[in-house]
């Protein structure tokens, strides 16, 4: 039988989400109970994937593996940037399995690089696609550590000159959608067949002749299997979804077959929950079963290199019917939650920040061009400093480009140059004209993008372009009246989130009442260096006067500023912010705020804020949002204890008259049910959050809930208590020989036991796995050589190991 073979890939990616300002993701209430979809989605998905479960027929696991490892993926380099800051055992588990890979396939890694920020690369100038590319590229070898062998296109579209890029970067293969195949014929044929409808056979590789001497060689997905996978359930079983895998060879072929199927990650898992199991399950299937050899597109390229070659429908995708339409015209593809709903918007917006690219590019080069050698490959290396802002790397930049020694200022234009430049490609996302409506989070964040664009483009070249470009985003219609317009969507969520240096010194003085700086503090990727701090308090109210240089670390900008703020309780803040003053002033700021505050003279104390600061006042809505919530939380606690309070006195004053109620079948009266709902969820949030879980206390709160048929907050107790626990599997980690702390693991899975709703156990799983695997057999020589500690720690270790529902052999 002729060679059979298997390559699942998967897409990871994940749109930009940081603050074009903050360069970092603000909190996203709809992600909740996590900070963000980021963060909600690598816990659903990515780390699943890197320890995915293999499990016995009584549903125990029997195996914890990295999916990553077997099949072929692409990571979007944004994704990974921010992977590798907030989920760092994760981003190290896809590089692992890379190189795993590597072992496994014959040297060639199973990861594939993706152009840069995810834009729709056919309706990109070619300077801008090449950019993308060889962004993709470096961030790729960055790392990987190695170079890529194929790409992976933003929703596979594609046109020739894209591909002619890629080719230019030494990219050997890219992957597409069937239905983007033209026609074929075997190299060295004259007849060509057509397969315009999605007929071409996918278990081969095709090269497409780009130039006498350049061609790309493409994989075409297959199809029905890849939409089965997506859209039809078919990851609700592991054996199922092998066994379709396997239907995809036919015995008529008598050369060998490559099976391959192509969706977006997040599919084995976010989209369908356990969809990574039934991934692990399908692999191991087909591998421990010798029913075919798993591989990577690398791999079989090389074993199986094209016998017949293609054409491509150009300026098409693989989700988009009408092509690349859906990414700039109202073409008919949409989410579909809204069918009365209209995506009119698409064209204006495109062409909107077409205007906005072709207005700056223009300036970008004239003015770059005075200092700097030749200003496309300045933008193209840039990608060295935004991987990696240590001072050499700045240094050799400079080295490579400057046409001659610059200074400080002249080093902060360029940079704020180039990150104009780096603005305008990352508001071309694709997820700004994916969904269906102007005002969604994604199309808000590509115009976000635009505005940070414009104040840069301000500042270098001094007259605004922010009111022509709202004159033609206006055009783009919002479906829901409230939001009207492009132009009212920007001026309600991206004016709002413009910062500057002195927006960044207000957050810094204000929340210096709060938390207490160290000397050189981050605030996200501003640099606070602390040049004297005076603080004092009385009773709930404080003040303070101070100096801080802030910096960015994007632009090397810095600047100086003095300030005085006040707290006068609840969310009463005024602040005054200044560009640096002479001593004299800032002495006389702080003996008189001082001694108005110690009078506590509060009229006067606003008043000399007004007199030093000319009505440059900020106050708490000045603050960031994640540290807004932080010292609104603060602000709130005792509040929140006196409501808490009051409703605890009320629903134990009524406790018995509650469960009467209940006990002769009569409804409990609203006010009292809301109270009771108050006091026990609050309680059992604080006694899960405790470092000592009280089990006698949480059994007791969750009998009364029960009594009275309270309604637990499921989401955020199972946060809570998920967390306490993966916190006692991480100090059993450390210290798995001190029989205590795995008592108090044990412990704590009972307790999950006990409660009303599911408790996600995978991060104690995967430590207790691997402690199963490093720890336990050296325990049980121990008690075998009769070691009566030892033996008691393998029986407890053993028993938890029920209880986690992991088979150890």
């Amino acid at each position: 039988m002729a060679e059979r073979c298997i390559c699942i890939h998967g897409h990871f990616y994940q749109p930009p989400r940081e603050n074009a300002w903050l360069e970092a993701i603000e909190v996203q209430d709809s992600a909740y109970p996590y900070h963000d979809w980021n963060a909600r989605i690598t816990a659903e998905c990515y780390a699943a994937n890197a320890a995915s479960r293999i499990l016995d027929d009584q549903g125990r696991i029997v195996q914890i593996v990295n999916n990553y490892a077997k099949m072929s993926f692409n990571f979007g380099p944004t994704l990974l940037a921010w992977m590798e800051e907030h989920a760092p055992e994760v981003y190290q588990a896809v590089l692992a399995a890379d190189a795993q890979s590597r072992e496994h396939f014959a040297g060639h890694g199973s990861a594939l690089a993706q152009a840069y920020n995810h834009i729709i690369l056919p309706l990109a100038n070619r300077r801008d696609q090449y950019t993308q590319v060889y962004w993709g590229i470096r961030d790729f070898e960055y790392r990987f550590g190695r170079k890529p062998e194929g790409m992976w296109l933003p929703e596979t579209a594609v046109n020739l000159e894209t591909l002619q890029i890629l080719a230019e970067l030494d990219i050997r293969f890219t992957i597409l959608s069937p239905y983007q195949a033209r026609r074929v014929r075997a190299i060295g044929d004259e007849n060509w067949e057509d397969v315009s409808t999605g007929t071409i056979d996918p278990t081969m590789a095709y090269s497409l002749q780009l130039a006498p001497d350049r061609n790309m060689v493409l994989f075409f997905y297959d199809g029905p299997i890849s939409h089965a996978v997506a859209f039809e359930r078919l990851l609700r079983s592991g054996e199922l979804f092998a066994k379709r895998l396997l239907g995809g060879f036919a015995d008529e072929r008598v050369r060998p077959q490559l099976v391959h199927i192509a969706t977006d990650g997040e599919t084995y898992g976010h989209h369908q929950r356990f969809g990574d199991m039934a991934l692990a399950y399908a692999l191991d299937y087909i591998e421990s079963n010798q029913l075919a050899q798993l591989t990577n597109y690398g791999a079989y390229l090389a074993q199986h290199p094209p016998t017949h070659e293609v054409e491509i429908f150009e300026n098409s995708s693989w989700s988009c019917a009408h092509g690349i339409e859906r990414w700039k015209s109202d073409c008919g593809c949409r989410a579909g939650r809204h069918p009365d709903w209209n995506q009119a918007w698409r064209a204006p917006l495109r062409q909107t920040l077409d205007w906005l690219r072709d207005t700056l590019a223009p300036a970008y080069a004239e003015r770059i061009r005075q200092v700097l050698k030749e200003p496309w490959e300045a933008r193209n290396d840039y990608i060295g400093i935004l991987l990696d802002r240590a001072p050499d790397n700045y240094e050799q930049f400079w080295s490579q480009h400057v046409v001659r020694s610059l200074d400080a200022t002249e080093k902060i234009h360029v940079l704020k140059l180039l990150e104009m430049q780096r603005q305008t490609m990352l508001m071309y996302t694709s997820c700004g004209w994916f969904f269906d409506e102007l005002s969604g989070l994604e199309t808000v964040q590509v115009i976000q993008y635009a505005g940070r664009a414009l104040q840069l483009a301000t500042e270098l070249f001094g007259d605004s372009l922010e009111e022509p470009f709202l004159e033609r985003l206006q055009e783009a219609k919002s479906n829901i009246s409230a939001h009207a317009d492009g132009r009212r969507i920007y001026e309600k969520f991206v004016q709002p989130a413009v910062l500057d240096l002195n927006k960044v010194a207000a957050h810094y003085a204000i929340s210096s009442l709060f938390e207490d700086y160290p000397q050189q503090a981050a605030i996200f990727c501003f640099a606070a260096a602390q040049k004297g701090y005076q603080k004092t308090e009385a009773g709930k109210t404080k003040v303070a006067v101070g100096r801080a240089a802030i910096t960015s670390r994007i632009t090397l900008e810095s600047a100086v500023f003095h300030f005085g703020v006040v707290h006068l309780g609840d969310h009463n803040v005024a602040c005054g912010i200044l560009a640096d003053v002479d001593e004299k002033c800032h002495q006389g700021l702080l003996r008189d705020l001082f001694q108005s505050f110690n009078t506590g003279d509060f009229a006067e104390v606003l008043q000399v804020l007004d007199k030093y600061f000319e009505g440059s006042i900020y106050s708490l809505k000045s603050l960031f949002r994640d540290e807004q919530r932080k010292i609104f939380h603060l602000i709130l606690e005792t509040a929140v204890i006196e409501a808490e309070t009051t409703y605890r006195n009320l629903y134990e004053n009524h406790l018995p008259l509650m469960r009467f109620l209940k006990g002769s079948g009569s409804p409990i009266p609203k006010a009292l049910y809301m109270a009771g709902e108050v006091v026990i969820n609050s309680a059992l949030r604080r006694e899960f959050s405790r470092e000592e879980l009280d089990h006698q206390a949480i059994q007791s709160l969750l009998e009364e809930a029960d009594r009275t048929d309270i309604a637990l907050d499921a989401d955020t107790l199972e946060y809570a208590l998920r967390h306490q626990l993966e916190r006692l599997a991480e100090l059993l980690a450390e210290r798995p020989e001190q029989f205590e702390r795995l008592e108090k693991l044990a412990a704590g899975i009972q307790l999950v036991y006990a409660l009303p709703f599911d408790v996600q156990l995978r991060k104690v799983q995967d430590r207790h796995y691997q402690l199963g695997q490093s720890r336990l057999p050296e325990f049980k020589k121990k008690a075998a050589r009769g070691d009566t500690g030892a033996s008691r720690w393998v029986k407890r270790f053993q028993a938890l190991s029920e209880k986690l529902l992991i088979r150890m052999e």
